[in-house]
């Protein structure tokens, strides 16, 4: 029930709302984007959908633009070399505060995303999606933020994201209160970890465990 309906229809009337009220503040950085660095200020990318009748699906997903127009295209952010050098001044700003997101709320509207939900793989991440299989996340309609999002976001590496979203997926689908009790969680934890800018690292999935891994290399060569 929760799943099937009482999520659905909670999307839309919060997706509504926000829609409505951040009209104006989305406005104001559209503009801000343009006049940093000039181009469409909103990105479009194709990313995995919810699976349906055993099929993988896909849909373009928006977000502010935070990068420069000359950034390799499809291109995940941990596979750019020095990904600092292409984001913009304003693009630092709405990417650590997750600014950069908001557009989603119009696709959470139209049944294309969650609020709460696995974040949706880039096309080509094979890697995740194979592992996200193997726990029924592939299942789950994508989110704006997770599970995994307040646990770790970009810190972690694709195994135990994948994991997380597992956790997720068998939460909700074991119950009303236990779904219900799963997405709460992530809002607030979400806007916690927003907050206090957690887990952010440019460079993407399981970086600053690579980080780690070489100063350790650094240390034993000493």
């Amino acid at each position: 029930m929760y799943k099937r309906f009482v999520k659905r229809v909670l999307d839309l009337i919060f997706s509504g709302v926000a829609g409505v009220l951040l009209i104006l503040p989305m406005l104001i950085v559209a503009v801000a984007i343009k006049v940093d660095d000039p181009g469409p200020a909103l990105f479009k990318q194709r990313r995995v959908g919810q699976k349906k009748n055993g099929e993988i699906t896909y849909f373009m997903m928006r977000k502010f633009r935070s990068m420069k127009m000359c950034t390799p295209h499809d291109v995940p952010t941990h596979l750019l070399e020095n990904p600092e050098q292409y984001i913009t001044r304003v693009g630092k700003f709405i990417r650590r505060t997750s600014i950069d997101e908001l557009p989603q709320i119009y696709q959470v509207f139209a049944g294309k995303l969650s609020f709460v939900g696995p974040r949706p793989a880039l096309w080509s991440q094979d890697d995740l999606i194979a592992e996200r299989e193997k726990y029924g996340a592939n299942e789950m309609k994508p989110g704006i933020t997770g599970w995994a999002q307040i646990n770790g976001r970009d810190e972690l590496e694709i195994p135990v994201k994948a994991k997380l979203d597992g956790e997720y997926a068998a939460a909700l689908n074991a119950g009303k209160c236990k779904g219900l009790a799963m997405d709460l969680k992530c809002l607030f934890g979400t806007v916690t970890s927003v907050l206090k800018g957690d887990g952010i690292v440019e460079g993407g999935t399981g970086r600053m465990k690579k980080e780690e891994t070489e100063k350790q290399k650094e240390v034993v060569s000493q």
